[in-house]
């Protein structure tokens, strides 16, 4: 495994910009495969995206799932005022809330790593 610390941070909802979100999601696929540290979080409306995404029918389900192993969580605030909470959970991904009930994007930059926002 290389020095690299990568944390790609997704905000785009899949109702939006679905490239957004797959670019996030290659990106990470890229730096884990040259053997990276790689964190995958989902926060603001990107919490939508993991949502839909988890869903077996989905086109870009089986990109999430080669990276299940990376993904750290998604924003349990965000999830709750989104509507994505009940989907999150039944897809087994976390829910983080870990700075006053919002997932901590800091806790990442203090574990070294180079923060990628899509």
């Amino acid at each position: 495994m290389s020095d690299n610390k990568i944390a790609v941070v997704i905000y785009e909802p899949a109702s939006g910009d679905l490239s957004r979100v797959f670019r996030g999601l290659r990106v990470a696929a890229e730096f884990k495969a040259a053997g990276d540290d790689v964190a995958i979080v989902f926060d603001g409306s990107g919490v939508e995206s993991l949502a839909e995404l988890s869903s077996s029918d989905h086109k870009l389900n089986s990109l999430l799932e080669s990276l299940r192993d990376n993904v750290r969580g998604a924003c349990d605030y965000c999830a709750n005022g989104h509507g994505a909470k009940d989907a999150i959970e039944a897809a087994g991904f976390a829910l983080k809330a870990d700075a006053d009930g919002e997932i901590s994007i800091r806790e990442l930059a203090l574990e070294g790593r180079q923060i990628l926002n899509y």
